[in-house]
C-alpha cells in the first residue's frame, strides 16, 4: 500500500473572463497573460519545493489543462536525464472536474443575475446533487484506488486542476471518503483557523490546497473499505474554516478555445459526461481506512508574491502562445 500522498487542489489561472465577470462554467475560457504567468509560476514554486508529482489531473477545459501543463513543464525543463523526463506524467484530462455548468446564464455579466436565484434564468444550471456526483466519481475512479494499489515503497505525489465552484465540492465529498477525526491542520493554520472543515473559503487564481496523507499500517492489507450509507458532514466537521475572499470564482469565465504551444502532452480520458453522472444512482462512499491527513496549506499563494499585472490592458488580454515574450526583444547590458 502506499505510505503517503501529498495531495494539491488546484484552481486553475486567471481567465479572459475572471476579468470581465462573466458567468463560465462549461465555457472554455482562455487563460490571460496574467494567468499564464500565475500557472508559470505555480510549476516553478512546486519544483523549487522539490516535488514530483507521479498523477497530474485536470478538468478538460482549456483554462484547467494549461495550468497544469505548467506545472507538469517545469517538473520536465529541470531535468537533462532522458528516463527522469519519462517519468513526469501526462496531463490526464476528465470531464468529470470541469466547473459547474450555469446552463442560460453562461456567458452573461454577474448584474445580469436575477435577484431570485430560485427563477427560470438558473432552472438549467447544474445541481449540487449532480456536481457530488461528479466529484464521486473522480474520487471512486481515480484518487481512491491510488491508496489501495500503489506500492507499499512508493510516495504519491497528486496534482488535481479544476475550478473555484467544483473544488469547493470536491473536498467536502472528499471528506466523506476519509476516516472520522481523521483529519488535522498544520501547526501555522490552527492559530488562524475557524472551525468548520467543509467550509474552507475560496480558491484564488493557482492557489492551492495541500493535504498531506499518511497510512497507518496496521496489518490490514484491504484500505477501502465499502460502507452501507452516505454519512452526514457532521463526522467531518471538528475543524477548520478559513476566511478566504472568493478571488475571480470561475463564475467570472467565458468561451475561447485557444490551444496551448509547447503544453506537454496530455490525455482525455473518456470518462462519464455530466448528463451521465447525473442520471446514474448516487455513489456510496469508499472510506479510506487507515489512512490520516494533515492540512498543510488553504488557498496556498506564496507564488504569487511580487508578481505584477502587466499594464497597458496586457496582461488582462487572452494569452497567445504564439507571440514571443516581450523579453527577447531587449539585449542584455553588456558589462565592463
Amino acid at each position: 500500500m502506499a505510505r503517503s500522498m501529498r495531495l494539491f487542489l488546484i484552481r486553475h489561472g486567471e481567465t479572459v473572463d475572471n476579468v470581465a465577470q462573466l458567468y463560465a462554467g462549461s465555457r472554455d475560457s482562455a487563460l490571460t497573460n496574467h494567468g499564464y504567468q500565475q500557472a508559470t509560476r505555480l510549476g516553478l514554486h512546486f519544483k523549487s519545493l522539490d516535488l514530483t508529482f507521479t498523477h497530474i489531473f485536470s478538468s478538460h477545459l482549456q483554462r484547467a489543462v494549461k495550468t497544469a501543463g505548467r506545472i507538469r513543464d517545469a517538473q520536465l525543463a529541470s531535468t537533462d536525464d532522458d528516463n527522469t523526463a519519462k517519468a513526469v506524467p501526462d496531463v490526464k484530462q476528465l470531464p468529470v472536474l470541469m466547473e459547474k455548468d450555469f446552463g442560460s446564464m453562461e456567458g452573461k455579466k454577474f448584474h445580469d443575475r436575477p435577484e431570485n436565484k430560485d427563477t427560470t434564468s438558473f432552472a438549467d444550471a447544474e445541481s449540487k446533487d449532480s456536481m457530488a456526483r461528479r466529484a464521486d466519481s473522480f474520487l471512486n475512479e481515480h484518487l481512491l484506488p491510488l491508496l489501495d494499489e500503489a506500492s507499499k515503497d512508493a510516495d504519491l505525489v497528486v496534482a488535481i486542476v479544476s475550478h473555484g465552484i467544483f473544488l469547493s465540492t470536491l473536498w467536502k465529498r472528499l471528506l466523506l471518503h476519509l476516516p472520522h477525526k481523521s483529519v488535522a491542520l498544520s501547526p501555522g493554520l490552527q492559530a488562524i483557523a475557524r472551525p468548520s472543515l467543509e467550509h474552507l473559503g475560496g480558491w484564488s487564481n493557482t492557489g492551492y490546497l495541500e493535504l498531506r496523507m499518511t497510512r497507518i499500517d496496521r496489518g490490514d492489507s484491504t484500505v477501502i473499505a465499502q460502507v452501507p450509507a452516505v454519512p452526514t458532514l457532521e463526522r467531518c466537521s471538528s475543524l477548520v474554516e478559513m476566511p478566504a475572499t472568493n478571488e475571480g470564482l470561475d463564475e467570472t469565465e467565458a468561451s475561447d478555445p485557444a490551444t496551448e504551444h509547447g503544453s506537454a502532452p496530455q490525455q482525455v480520458s473518456q470518462v462519464p459526461t455530466r448528463a451521465a453522472v447525473a442520471a446514474s444512482p448516487a455513489i456510496r462512499p469508499r472510506i479510506a481506512r487507515g489512512w490520516s491527513s494533515t492540512i498543510l496549506a488553504i488557498n496556498g499563494k506564496d507564488h504569487l508574491r511580487g508578481i505584477k499585472r502587466t499594464r497597458g490592458g496586457i496582461g488582462s488580454s487572452r494569452h497567445d502562445a504564439s507571440q514571443s515574450s516581450i523579453k527577447i526583444f531587449f539585449k542584455r547590458c553588456k558589462t565592463v
